[in-house]
């Protein structure tokens, strides 16, 4: 497809307001539909090597997508468990910051925190290990949301490498993420 429009200037700062406007409405155009479609393809990045555990990445977070809406989360939960450990394809060292801002223009503070912070907490189970604080989660204890990133972790993550688990496919949380992302999108919060 060929845009109907296009500036006449190679500088942004020589761009106009009507400019910008045009802009800004084929850059929404564009992402609103494409949106959903690329965060499912880069789901499926995390298919593959399992790295030593009993199931891939993607498969862990289908289980942990599956735990929290048989458990009846609200659907910006499910999703935000489906899509926690997306930023491991691109920034693994990171991930947890990738995922939550994604994610964060359209859901809740608390869940766009849990999921930012969940990295931190899922160590309370294996930082000790390998030499590291598994209390470092505590730093974090005054916040509102300390609680339900623990829960989140407890529930949907830690437990979520079971090959014998009858986790959803990704197809049948589609309809739920395009759901979140058709929402509009809030400034940035977190």
């Amino acid at each position: 497809m060929t845009d109907v429009f296009t500036v006449g200037w190679t500088q942004m700062a020589d761009g106009t307001k009507d400019d910008y406007v045009r802009l800004d409405r084929l850059y929404r155009d564009h992402t609103g539909g494409e949106l959903v479609g690329n965060l499912l393809a880069t789901f499926r990045l995390l298919e593959g090597p399992t790295l030593g555990y009993r199931i891939d990445r993607a498969r862990h977070s289908r289980q942990s997508a599956t735990r929290a809406l048989r458990n009846g989360e609200p659907t910006e939960f499910v999703v935000a468990a489906l899509l926690h450990d997306i930023g491991d394809v691109l920034a693994p060292d990171n991930h947890s910051a990738v995922a939550a801002d994604i994610l964060a223009p359209y859901v809740s503070e608390e869940t766009a925190w849990v999921v930012r912070h969940h990295g931190l907490f899922q160590g309370y189970y294996y930082f000790h290990h390998l030499g590291g604080d598994r209390h470092a989660r505590e730093r974090h204890m005054a916040s509102p949301h300390y609680d339900r990133c623990v829960d989140f972790c407890a529930s949907y993550d830690q437990n979520c490498f079971d090959p014998h688990h009858d986790d959803l496919p990704l197809g049948d949380f589609a309809p739920l993420v395009e759901e979140i992302f058709a929402r509009p999108a809030r400034e940035h919060r977190v």
